[in-house]
């Protein structure tokens, strides 16, 4: 069994900001895989199987900086392992359009990814950050997470969010090393 985890913030006045990526590509794959989601685990879920994996898919809709009490619901519920999980998240480290997957690794400053850490006692699970830029010097880190992305943002966004897509294929198929050497 194996879970990716899109982070975001319900709600559609949050649905197209910079904070929601996570939401954004799971969305994607539930669609192109036709799964549907259902309500539960304090979020919206999605499961199938992909190459005879089970996989479930969830959204916690208990906001960004709450997000680890959701995911420790699923993990807890179906008993999976650190390495099995997959969370899909915004990071102003990384220039707008390039993604970084890896196996572990510290929240990083991002606070939906500190509570998921702190709610499972381990930083040994994958992530796959989308770069979404820095603000400008004018403008705080708040506003922009939580602000939409302009139409040029978007031209380079979909080309991220295509490789990210690939890269959580590859990772589903068990080949995250493949994946990290062809995406990052």
């Amino acid at each position: 069994m194996k879970a990716i985890i899109g982070l975001g913030n319900p709600g559609l006045k949050y649905s197209e900001t910079k904070h929601n990526v996570g939401f954004m590509l799971l969305d994607r794959i539930v669609k192109d895989l036709g799964y549907k989601y259902r309500s539960d685990f304090r979020g919206k879920v999605a499961e199938g199987r992909v190459r005879e994996e089970r996989v479930f898919f969830l959204k916690p809709y208990t906001y960004m900086n709450l997000s680890g009490l959701a995911v420790k619901e699923l993990v807890s519920y179906y008993k999976l392992s650190p390495e099995d999980i997959l969370v899909v998240f915004d990071d102003m480290d990384l220039p707008l359009g390039k993604i970084r997957l890896r196996p572990k690794g510290s929240a990083g400053g991002h606070k939906g990814m500190q509570s998921i850490i702190q709610e499972l006692g381990s930083q040994d699970f994958w992530r796959l950050r989308i770069g979404v830029g820095r603000p400008p010097e004018d403008e705080d880190v708040v506003s922009y997470v939580l602000s939409s992305f302009s139409r040029e943002e978007k031209k380079v966004l979909a080309e991220a969010m295509e490789a990210a897509h690939q890269a959580v294929l590859l990772w589903l198929e068990g080949r995250g090393a493949q994946a990290m050497n062809t995406y990052n």
